[in-house]
């Protein structure tokens, strides 16, 4: 009996690689436009008001990175359950909280970091409220 790895079919080495080849959502070219769209003008936003709120300068980040991811998701995948409001807005403030927490009560930066990052898992994970950008945002909280 042949093993089931020599029974596959041989199309070349590129198959091999399958699992790395990237799955497009069925988004027209009309509806990608339109989250293109939709994060340059979030964004803008975000800064302005955040410029607004924080005052303009070189030393006050006006927005923080995982907004990016966020807005990748939001933008591009709103159907998404991790792109929902409650997921984004409370994932986001619950891991700065949860990064800014663990930065006051562990000195270490390394343990720190992996502390603020768990825990705001955990505490998204409870609240349902998971957000992936949300693991960024408790690290930039705690390293920042």
């Amino acid at each position: 009996m042949a093993s089931p790895q020599h029974d596959a079919p041989k199309s070349g080495i590129l198959s091999k690689f399958r699992l790395f080849s990237p799955i497009l959502a069925g988004a027209t070219l009309r509806e990608r436009l339109i989250g293109c769209l939709g994060a340059l003008i979030g964004i803008c936003l975000t800064g302005l008001v955040c410029g607004l709120a924080m005052g303009d300068g070189a030393h006050l980040p006006m927005i923080v990175a995982p907004i990016g991811a966020s807005a990748v998701l939001l933008f591009a995948v709103p159907a998404s359950p991790l792109a929902q409001p409650w997921s984004i807005l409370g994932g986001n403030v619950l891991s700065a909280v949860c990064g800014w927490l663990v930065a006051q009560a562990i000195p270490d930066p390394a343990v720190a970091a992996g502390a603020g990052v768990a825990l705001a898992i955990l505490v998204m994970s409870l609240t349902r409220s998971l957000h992936p950008p949300g693991g960024a945002v408790a690290l930039t909280a705690v390293l920042g």
